[in-house]
């Protein structure tokens, strides 16, 4: 082999490297690309599901809320409920006509 074919060839294997050590240096940015966006997409849907459990504890929260008001008026409408409920009065001091017998007891 002549010295010109030589150098050629220890060209074209530099060359050849040169290449797959920019390929290699591709691929390990794609991969570190992809992990990347794997964990924003991981630390989205974590934070995702925390508003839509707070969301969810809210709204349980309104609807106890909604239902304990809705059985007091009830309640009240048939007489059964505490005027003064909410004063601190007490029920024993109410003069409701329509006052359940137990509530008048002490």
């Amino acid at each position: 082999m002549s010295s010109s074919q030589m150098f050629q060839s220890g060209k074209a294997r530099g060359e050849g490297e040169a290449q797959a050590g920019q390929w290699t240096q591709s691929v390990q940015d794609a991969a570190g690309s992809v992990r990347d966006m794997a964990s924003d997409t991981m630390q989205s849907a974590k934070e995702s599901q925390q508003h839509a459990a707070g969301f969810l504890q809210q709204t349980g929260v309104q609807v106890k809320q909604m239902a304990q008001d809705a059985a007091g008026a009830v309640k009240n409408a048939v007489g059964m409920g505490n005027a003064d409920a909410g004063s601190g009065g007490g029920g024993a001091t109410s003069t409701n006509a329509n006052q359940a017998p137990q509530d008048l007891l002490l």
